[in-house]
């Protein structure tokens, strides 16, 4: 099943590291977050990638068409123009680069990728969150129901400390960084049907794909979420950065299902 990425976005709430690269292309623990996403589906079997460029897109580019020297030991004879390799850690991935717009949104992003696809059901996510979500039991949930959409919902916990304070000011209980509040919100990682683009008609440019099309693939109750109660970080800001740097630094980095 090809897997698409959108990672054309211009990620203004990171600004502190997208004003050189792409978010996507922020690195945790040496690595692009989009390179960590990547692995998450390969672990599952799926590595066939369609991914949705937009601002700084050659970034993107130059790093897929560098990746094997960026990952290997060679020897380079200037003179003879000759370049061996001697150790390769390269990755078993098919990658589509596509541009998509520098401005367009992740309607439009997603109705240009459509004749890649061959007319099959296909994964999509967003190029800054991770998870140990288990793909197998997300696919056998989609295929369960025979609907046209599954997203992946989840429950964030609380940012802040919660207090519960009396009348006259005495703290009862403290809880830092309680449970989410029971909301349930969308995480990415979809499986979608072929379907969804008849959603996608007329000019989607400017339209976004949670507001528009999904609200009315929802209507139409052709929209299944799937629970997942593990582990969910979107790299949104600087912060959610540091933290994923400190898991993976520590060695708990839950979305490394890898070996």
């Amino acid at each position: 099943m090809k897997v698409v990425i959108l990672a054309g976005g211009l990620g203004t709430r990171l600004m502190e590291e997208t004003e050189a690269r792409p978010k996507p292309m922020v690195e945790v623990g040496g690595k692009p977050i989009l390179w960590h996403i990547m692995k998450i589906f390969q672990s599952y079997g799926h590595n066939e990638f369609i991914i949705c460029l937009g601002y700084k897109a050659q970034t993107i580019k130059e790093y897929f068409l560098n990746y094997y020297l960026y990952n290997s030991d060679v020897t380079i004879d200037l003179f003879q123009n000759k370049v061996d390799v001697h150790f390769s850690n390269s990755e078993d991935f098919k990658v589509t680069l596509i541009n998509t717009g520098l401005y367009t949104n992740t309607a439009g992003r997603i109705k240009k990728i459509q004749k890649h696809l061959n007319n099959e059901t296909f994964m999509l996510t967003y190029g800054d969150g991770v998870s140990d979500i288990n793909l197998n039991k997300l696919v056998d949930f989609h295929k369960s129901h025979g609907k046209i959409a599954t997203l992946t919902s989840i429950q964030t916990p609380g940012r802040f400390g919660k207090l519960d304070v009396s009348e006259i000011g005495s703290v009862g209980r403290f809880t830092e960084k309680p449970d989410g509040d029971g909301m349930w919100i969308n995480g990415g990682f979809f499986v979608l049907e072929p379907k969804i683009f008849d959603y996608l008609n007329g000019d989607v440019e400017n339209v976004q794909w949670e507001k528009g099309p999904l609200g009315k693939i929802a209507d139409d109750e052709q929209l299944m979420a799937y629970k997942h109660f593990g582990f969910w970080k979107c790299m949104d800001a600087l912060r959610d950065r540091i933290e994923l740097e400190e898991l993976w630094n520590t060695g708990k980095s839950p979305w490394k299902i890898w070996k």
